[in-house]
């Protein structure tokens, strides 16, 4: 049974979560905020992680970013009432990987719940895919660029994968949204920049060159310059 670790300083809402979560047979543990938060992924080691944003002595921004500085895959949903654009671009630039803006349907909340969970049981085909000096083994979810490790997020990791199954093929957004995500994408097509600009920058460290072309009003394509 998937655990999903909840954290959000609003009771009634953290107990309506729970219980929609627990009815559709989920393992759930709560947390009024991030700072309550931390020891319980350590211990408990959950699969998936909904935080609220606002919260008091620790904030949900500031709680992803600290999973992430520690090398935590863990999958995380962000929660909030900001609903601008750059709130959205900063909520996943800290580390999320999905976002979902209040107030929102318990069913959407769930179906979103279940397509991340499908991401983190899914298992890519094991054989090892490789582009130029890029190379993802499936397997043991090690990648490299030439002699550079890369340490990948799951999600990070789904979309190199999906990319390198595609070498040199011009990629929608969309189509790319739709395999990656997991499901039938709703969301800010802003996470799909972002990411790509995580990828770019672990893969561009140290000076190698850029794989990752844009493709300006369609998408991208992994390719040499």
């Amino acid at each position: 049974m998937p655990t999903v670790l909840i954290v959000d300083d609003d009771p009634k809402l953290l107990k309506m979560l729970q219980r929609t979560l627990v009815y559709e047979n989920l393992n759930v543990l709560t947390a009024g905020n991030g700072l309550e938060a931390l020891p319980m992924v350590s211990s408990q080691k959950p699969d998936l992680i909904i935080v609220d944003w606002m919260m008091p002595k620790m904030d949900g921004l500031t709680f992803i970013q600290k999973l992430r500085d520690e090398a935590n895959q863990t999958m995380i949903l962000m929660l909030t009432a900001r609903d601008a654009i750059e709130n959205r671009v900063e909520g996943l630039e800290s580390g999320a990987d999905d976002y979902l803006v209040k107030p929102f349907a318990p069913a959407e909340l769930v179906a979103r719940v279940h397509a991340m969970l499908r991401r983190v049981e899914a298992r890519p085909e094991n054989q090892t895919v490789a582009y130029a000096d890029l190379s993802l083994d499936p397997a043991t979810r090690e990648a490299k660029r030439g002699d550079l490790s890369l340490s990948l997020t799951v999600t990070e990791f789904n979309l190199l994968h999906f990319l390198l199954r595609h070498p040199r093929q011009v990629l929608e957004r969309r189509q790319i949204l739709n395999d990656v995500w997991g499901y039938d994408f709703g969301g800010d097509d802003n996470v799909l920049e972002i990411y790509i600009g995580y990828l770019r920058k672990k893969m561009e460290a140290g000076g190698h060159p850029r794989l990752i072309q844009t493709v300006r009003g369609v998408g991208y394509v992994l390719r040499e310059e």
